[in-house]
């Protein structure tokens, strides 16, 4: 542990800053994963729905600081192939 005031507050926000990035990142996966599945059942709206909600996401990602802009671009790109192509 440090002796110096700074590196304590220091630990204390990675330790709290940590926790969101990975709340943050668990969602984005979470949403991912939905989205691929409800364009795997058929439903054009639905898949078209939950793929504008990940996007959505992922745009907040890059907005908290979360994700890098170009790694956020392309996230998006490749769901909405993945999407597509599952829709037909």
């Amino acid at each position: 542990m440090a002796n110096i005031k700074s590196q304590i507050k220091r630990n204390r926000q990675t330790v709290r800053l940590k926790a969101r990035n990975q709340a943050i990142r668990s969602e984005l996966k979470t949403r991912t994963k939905g989205a691929l599945a409800v364009a795997q059942s058929g439903d054009a709206d639905a898949g078209e729905t939950a793929l504008r909600l990940a996007q959505k996401r992922i745009d907040s990602a890059v907005s908290k600081g979360v994700l890098h802009k170009r790694t956020a671009a392309r996230q998006k790109s490749r769901l909405t192939r993945r999407v597509r192509q599952l829709n037909g």
